[in-house]
């Protein structure tokens, strides 16, 4: 299986997050994530771990506003010359619009706080050139799928199925499932299956009105945990897209069987759905002891995750998205992808 992942990667290296919107903690996002998982996956047999390379802004500009892209990649040097009277290390917004207000300001900190969502993407001096390698990631990944590969794997970090058209938040900057999934969609239908523990919000925006890509995602309970305003159940579509988006809200405490279950309705749209690429958004803290998740799946559970998702005989491509456990992660990732080989 090809092995995509950024060189660039911990250039990324949050100094903090505002964790539930009080305490300012170290950020669970770090670059040992990666090196965890690449450490794992240098183990087997059958990983082609390679860096990814430059793609071009173009396939990122057709899922994200331009003018969103251009805040990603200049807003900490603005930020240092706007307010240069203390040190720098991470932006985050001091002001957040009331609903109605959406003017965009001059300011590289009202701009913060137009385009970023909350207190836990901070961006620092090399957060776009890692945000960027972590789409390429995913790009390498479809270019694997179009070429005839059965699977691939987008080892991207940071993550981003919580960015928007135009906003980040949730660690995410930049979408990378959902770039991978519209650039796949020029040679057929596209599902995209989201397993993070969180709903992913920016994907649901992104496809909500397009029916050439089906959006399912599951994950926990969006009335008690983040990101809160979005995955829900009654969330289908509109438009072009009404009938394309499912949901699938998931109590505290789920383990293996009853989620299985939920994966199977899941699985059931998608053959419907006849697509001709599956795209995965990954995330690992659904397990059982990951400090952000509070779900219990097991290593067991993880195999017949990626076993059930397999038996739809589409062309997979995975993208990384959460998982914060160090101690687990990399074996936990070997045991899902493992049977897409």
């Amino acid at each position: 299986m090809k092995i995509h992942y950024p060189l660039s990667h911990q250039s990324h290296y949050p100094p903090f997050e505002i964790l539930d919107g009080g305490e300012k903690t170290p950020s669970y996002e770090i670059p040992a994530r990666l090196e965890q998982i690449l450490f794992s996956l240098r183990k087997t047999n059958w990983a082609e771990i390679e860096p990814a390379q430059d793609l071009g802004l173009e396939p990122i500009i057709a899922v994200h506003d331009q003018e969103y892209v251009d805040f990603l990649r200049t807003a900490f040097d603005l930020w240092t010359v706007e307010e240069s009277n203390y040190e720098h290390s991470a932006l985050t917004p001091a002001t957040f619009p009331p609903g109605g207000l959406r003017r965009i300001p001059k300011s590289v900190l009202g701009k913060a706080g137009f385009y970023m969502m909350d207190l836990s993407a901070p961006i620092g001096a090399g957060t776009y050139q890692a945000a960027l390698q972590s789409s390429y990631c995913a790009l390498a990944g479809t270019n694997s799928l179009e070429t005839g590969e059965k699977s691939a794997f987008a080892l991207c970090r940071p993550p981003g199925h919580h960015a928007g058209k135009a906003n980040c938040g949730g660690y995410c900057y930049l979408n990378n499932a959902s770039i991978a999934a519209n650039q796949l969609s020029r040679s057929g239908r596209v599902a995209l299956l989201d397993i993070d523990y969180h709903a992913g919000n920016g994907t649901q925006e992104i496809f909500y009105e397009r029916s050439d890509v089906f959006t399912l995602s599951i994950h926990a309970n969006p009335e008690y945990e983040y990101p809160y305003f979005a995955g829900y159940k009654d969330e289908k579509g509109i438009n072009a897209g009404e009938g394309f988006h499912q949901n699938y809200p998931l109590p505290f405490g789920i383990e293996d069987d009853d989620y299985l279950e939920v994966l199977a309705e899941a699985l059931s749209q998608i053959s419907q759905f006849k697509p001709a690429f599956l795209v995965l958004s990954l995330g690992m803290d659904i397990c059982k002891g990951d400090p952000i998740g509070k779900f219990k799946i097991t290593r067991n559970g993880l195999h017949k995750i990626g076993k059930e998702i397999e038996s739809l005989h589409v062309p997979i491509l995975a993208v990384l998205e959460g998982g914060y456990n160090l101690n687990e992660l990399g074996d936990d990732v070997v045991a899902l992808i493992s049977e897409f080989i």
